[in-house]
C-alpha cells in the first residue's frame, strides 16, 4: 500500500529520502497526480510511496538578500507573479501566468517545475537569463549548481541520490535591467509551448547593451541559452534594427524535434520570430543606463 509522508523539517524530508524504498517526491502535485494516474511509461512507478514537501519551512518564501534573490522550491507560480522584484524579473512573472490556468498557478511550484524537467517548462528560460543557480540539500549536505548544469535533459536533472531542491538563488541584477518572456502555443492559455524565450538586458551609461541573456525553450532536449547572438549584441546601440538582424544561424545551438505540437523545421522559424519579437520589444520602451 503507498504511503502518504509529511514531514515538518528538511532533516526529516531528507531522512525520509534516504530510507529503503524509493519514493515519489510530491510538491504542488499538478504534475504527480495526472501522471499516476496514467501510468506514463517514463515517469516513476505509479505505486511508490509519497513524500509531501509542503510543510518544510527551508523550502518556502521569495527573500530578498544584499547578494540577491532567494525563491524557495516550494514557491508557488501565483506567489511568483504578485512578488515585490526588481524589473529584470518581469520575464519571471510573465512566464508564471502562463503555467496552466490560475488553480495550478495556486499549486504548481517553481521547483517542482525544475525537478519536471521537462524541454518546454516555461519556468527555466526566465531563470537561465537570469543566471540562477540551484540549492540542493542531501545525506553529504549542501551544493550549489548553476540551473543550466542542473536541468541536463528530457526529464533528466543532476539531483543526486537522496537529494532535493532546496531553492533557486537569483545574483543581484543591474537595476537598470529589464526583460521578457515570449511563448507560442497551439491556442492562448493552458497550452505546453511549442516554443519560449526569456530575455534579459540592461545598458551602460553610454546606453550600449552591457549585459544580455537570451534563453530558448522547447527547442532542444533542455533548454538552451543563445550565447553567440548575446556575444555578437553587446556593446551595440540599441535600435529597432538590431532584433532585425538576427537570423537563424544565431539559433544554430538549438535542436528542436518533431512532435504532436509541432515539427522541427515550424520550431526554428517559431523561435526565431520570438527572438526578434522580444527583443524588439525590449530595445523599442524607454530603457535606462546605468548610472
Amino acid at each position: 500500500m503507498t504511503r502518504y509522508l509529511r514531514p515538518r523539517t528538511l532533516n526529516e524530508a531528507l531522512a525520509l529520502r534516504a530510507g529503503d524504498g524509493p519514493l515519489t517526491v510530491l510538491a504542488g502535485g499538478t504534475d504527480v497526480y495526472p501522471v499516476r494516474t496514467q501510468r506514463a511509461a517514463w515517469f516513476e512507478p505509479h505505486n511508490r510511496d509519497l513524500l509531501d514537501l509542503s510543510l518544510i519551512p527551508e523550502l518556502a518564501g521569495i527573500d530578498h538578500g544584499p547578494d540577491g534573490i532567494r525563491i524557495g522550491a516550494m514557491a508557488t507560480w501565483s506567489a511568483i507573479a504578485e512578488a515585490d522584484v526588481p524589473p529584470a524579473f518581469d520575464a519571471l512573472k510573465q512566464a508564471s501566468r502562463q503555467v496552466g490556468g490560475v488553480q495550478i498557478q495556486n499549486r504548481a511550484t517553481i521547483g517542482g517545475n525544475l525537478c519536471n524537467a521537462s524541454p518546454a517548462a516555461d519556468g527555466v528560460p526566465p531563470l537561465l537569463a537570469l543566471e540562477a543557480d540551484v540549492e540542493l540539500a542531501g545525506p553529504d549536505g549542501s551544493r550549489r549548481l548553476p540551473l543550466a548544469s542542473f536541468v541536463l535533459g528530457n526529464r533528466k536533472t543532476a539531483l543526486a541520490p537522496g537529494e532535493l531542491l532546496v531553492a533557486i538563488h537569483v545574483p543581484a541584477q543591474p537595476a537598470q535591467a529589464r526583460s521578457t518572456f515570449k511563448k507560442l502555443g497551439a491556442r492562448a492559455y493552458l497550452v505546453i509551448s511549442i516554443a519560449s524565450v526569456a530575455i534579459n538586458l540592461a545598458l551602460d551609461e553610454q546606453g550600449r547593451i552591457a549585459s544580455l541573456r537570451i534563453a530558448v525553450g522547447a527547442c532542444a532536449a533542455a533548454p538552451q541559452r543563445l550565447s553567440g547572438l548575446e556575444a555578437r549584441l553587446l556593446g551595440q546601440v540599441p535600435s529597432p534594427a538590431l532584433a532585425g538582424s538576427v537570423s537563424a544561424s544565431d539559433l544554430a545551438v538549438l535542436s528542436p524535434i518533431d512532435d504532436v505540437r509541432a515539427s522541427a523545421a515550424y520550431r526554428r522559424d517559431a523561435a526565431l520570430v520570438l527572438v526578434r519579437r522580444a527583443l524588439a520589444g525590449l530595445l523599442s520602451s524607454p530603457l535606462e543606463v546605468a548610472a
